[in-house]
């Protein structure tokens, strides 16, 4: 799309910003008197009415989508980073599916840029050719560590660290600056999340090697002879190279934390909220509404579960607007 054609696609995505939810309507629901008085103030904001909460959210996950194709003409491959995830999740599924012989509804999920059913046969005629490059290598080799180890952690791993893998390589030389950003962030977030779990569960630094991906901002090999040390050992090095304010948020509780890892890309992209015209505005909501639904189910699934507003509010993640 020729970039004067993007500024029509900002001038909508401004419009569409006025409905995105801000802080002092999250708390509004947080202070609701149950999950159905929250939902009904969603309904009344302009969510979709639905049978389920689950319904609901996946329906303003697709408003999202629609939206962007609408304005980028149905060609929206250049955020096709944003569902590699799902693509590498609906891989796992397969690879498991196929590995032990049974059929588990529910498993694969929707919106990835793959069929399901394309990586189903892939897996099980052994045509890994006819996968994404960026998928054959650990298609295959996960295959065959399932199948020799029924390892289903280990599989798990493998394929977990492709997808970030993934991501950071086709986000790196991108022109877009914020596509590039989030790639990078993506991916060092993920990366302290399984340095902290393999810390806390005593992983092996050979475990961590094959669960940690690499990134500008993180040596994978360094993380994981300091999570194979102790938190200590993972607050010293992070702290070394740039992300005191993780550790901050680590130290506090691992609630914390997860937010962290969520409010630091909201805070990044926060600045395209003044970009007149490119793809960055365009980025920028799509991870905005991602971030306002992922807090919704946070506080829906507060509600419905009769946690306190204090430790909802706790988890609540920071707003776009």
């Amino acid at each position: 799309m020729a970039e004067q054609n993007y500024i029509y696609a900002v001038a909508r995505i401004r419009a569409q910003e006025l409905s995105l939810l801000n802080a002092s309507f999250l708390d509004q629901l947080i202070t609701s008197a149950d999950e159905e008085a929250a939902v009904k103030m969603l309904e009344e904001h302009g969510w979709e009415e639905s049978e389920s909460v689950e319904e609901m959210l996946t329906s303003e996950q697709d408003k999202t989508w629609q939206l962007i194709s609408e304005l980028l003409g149905g060609d929206m491959s250049v955020f096709n980073v944003f569902l590699y995830e799902k693509d590498f999740h609906n891989l796992k599924a397969a690879i498991k599916e196929t590995c032990t012989g049974g059929t588990h509804p529910g498993i694969y999920v929707a919106g990835g840029t793959l069929n399901p059913e394309d990586l189903e046969r892939a897996i099980k005629e052994r045509d890994f050719a006819s996968l994404p490059e960026n998928m054959r290598h650990v298609a295959e080799e996960a295959t065959d560590v399932l199948l020799k180890t029924r390892d289903g952690q280990l599989c798990d791993c493998m394929v977990d660290r492709a997808a970030l893998e993934a991501i950071h390589q086709a986000t790196k030389h991108m022109s877009n600056e914020l596509l590039a950003l989030y790639g990078e962030l993506r991916v060092a977030t993920a990366d302290m999340k399984i340095a902290v779990r393999g810390a806390k569960t005593g992983k092996s630094k050979e475990f961590l090697q094959t669960a940690l991906a690499e990134c500008d901002s993180i040596s994978a090999t360094a993380l994981a002879d300091a999570a194979a040390n102790s938190m200590e050992a993972i607050y010293t090095y992070l702290e070394s190279v740039g992300y005191s304010d993780a550790v901050e948020e680590m130290k506090k509780s691992p609630a914390a934390f997860e937010a962290w890892c969520d409010n630091i890309i909201i805070r990044k992209i926060r600045p395209q909220l003044y970009q007149p015209f490119g793809l960055g505005p365009l980025a920028a909501f799509i991870l905005a509404r991602d971030n306002e639904i992922k807090t919704v189910r946070i506080i829906l699934s507060g509600k419905r579960n009769g946690f306190s507003e204090e430790y909802i509010r706790g988890r609540v993640r920071e707003t776009y607007v």
